[in-house]
């Protein structure tokens, strides 16, 4: 667990801070540091890896504490563990579904990764771009701590059967992949068990629901309409209006 006195402040990183699934706009680069400078400490909460947070990042605010895979993974002073990660019951029961669903995925262990879907997928340019893991068979990974869908027969059809198991499922219409962390696992309760209850918050996508409803000051990106009435700010989903949200945080601090 790490505590702090200094303001937390979270973001997630893809629709929120990153528009291009590689890297973030030179302006919410200095918002952001103009934040840390001010006295706010930095969390980067996302539904990637934290291995496919860092070239995203690409050597910026090395200091800030990172939560991956939804939650089941973080990182402080570098140092990457995993916190949740699926029963082998859970997992074989997924697995079953898939192949009733003839579900192509990615599957993300601690560091590695196994991959089904297709090749020319656009997700696969968002998966180890800096080349620091290896893919392998899911049958290799130590441990699987997230798991998504990348196409199947009836996609629908696959995350309600899998919610009805009571697995934690993300649909994402917009992506057309479905998002499965293990257990009840997301952003916001990985942040509280390292202590912090007290954030403020930016985010995007139904995946930071809890991590916006209890900020203590949200700002939705965007425009996702299962986040209405959550978020206490909403503004557009571009590198210019993000900075300036970001920046009115560290004139207030």
């Amino acid at each position: 667990m790490t505590t702090s006195s200094a303001p937390t402040t979270v973001f997630d990183i893809d629709g929120t801070l990153c528009f291009d699934g590689r890297t973030i706009d030179a302006r919410i680069l200095a918002a952001l540091e103009d934040c840390e400078r001010a006295g706010h400490r930095l969390v980067f909460a996302s539904a990637r890896p934290v291995r496919d947070l860092l070239p995203v990042l690409d050597g910026a605010f090395p200091a800030a504490t990172l939560i991956g895979g939804n939650g089941s993974l973080v990182s402080v002073d570098g140092e990457v563990r995993a916190r949740a990660a699926f029963e082998a019951g859970e997992l074989g029961r997924l697995l079953a579904e898939v192949e009733r669903f003839r579900a192509g995925y990615l599957a993300d262990g601690p560091w590695d990764y196994a991959y089904t879907g297709p090749a020319d997928h656009p997700i696969r340019g968002r998966v180890d771009q800096g080349g620091l893991a290896r893919r392998v068979e899911l049958a290799e990974l130590p441990a699987v701590v997230k798991f998504l869908v990348v196409d199947a027969t009836d996609p629908a059809g696959l995350a309600e059967s899998c919610r009805a198991l009571g697995m934690a499922v993300n649909h994402h219409l917009d992506e057309a992949i479905i998002d499965f962390a293990p257990g009840t696992t997301n952003k916001w309760e990985a942040l509280t068990s390292l202590g912090i209850d007290a954030y403020d918050a930016f985010g995007n996508d139904i995946n930071d629901l809890d991590l916006l409803r209890n900020a203590r000051h949200s700002v939705r990106v965007g425009a996702h309409p299962g986040l209405d009435g959550v978020a206490r700010v909403t503004v557009a989903a571009e590198p210019e209006a993000v900075a300036a949200e970001i920046s009115r945080l560290a004139v207030a601090a």
